[in-house]
């Protein structure tokens, strides 16, 4: 019965999404129809019907299947310095995009997570995170009207 504890945990994230996105404030006048509120919104309903699709599946009989196509050996203990470094990069992004802003976090993000995960492009790797980081904050700052922090970059972008 795992499939229910699954269904539970969506549907209280469900319900925790869709109460933080409700609870939001928001001015239609000032952004329009799609605002900050849009998409957890979206995504909050989304939640809620997958918890109870898989819910009603499970109550009728439905079970998960095991998993016999993945190229995982079970046998094989976790890959930890691999999720030691991912949650490294993402605590240090945590820290950082105070003092530095979006646009460099987010591109040590990037590159960082890139990095842990087995990239070693020591010229692509950098140029590609900075380009990714630059873009998702003027796509959030300026296009979805999410401020985020700029940093000492907010002059210049």
């Amino acid at each position: 019965m795992s499939e229910l504890g699954v269904s539970a945990m969506l549907l209280a994230v469900g319900v925790l999404v869709l109460t933080d996105a409700l609870t939001m404030e928001g001015n239609f006048i000032q952004r329009g129809p799609v605002g900050p509120k849009t998409v957890p919104v979206v995504v909050g309903c989304g939640l809620l019907l997958v918890a109870v699709l898989l819910a009603v599946d499970v109550l009728r009989g439905g079970r998960g299947e095991a998993e016999g196509g993945e190229d995982v050996d079970l046998s094989e203990p976790g890959d930890w310095r691999t999720v030691a470094l991912l949650a490294g990069i993402f605590l240090a992004n945590a820290a950082l995009i105070g003092p530095l802003g979006f646009p460099a976090s987010g591109a040590l993000l990037f590159w960082g997570s890139a990095y842990a995960l087995g990239s070693r492009n020591l010229t692509r790797d950098p140029l590609i995170a900075a380009v990714l980081s630059v873009t998702t904050f003027v796509v959030f700052d300026n296009l979805l009207g999410v401020p985020l922090p700029g940093g000492p970059l907010m002059e210049v972008l």
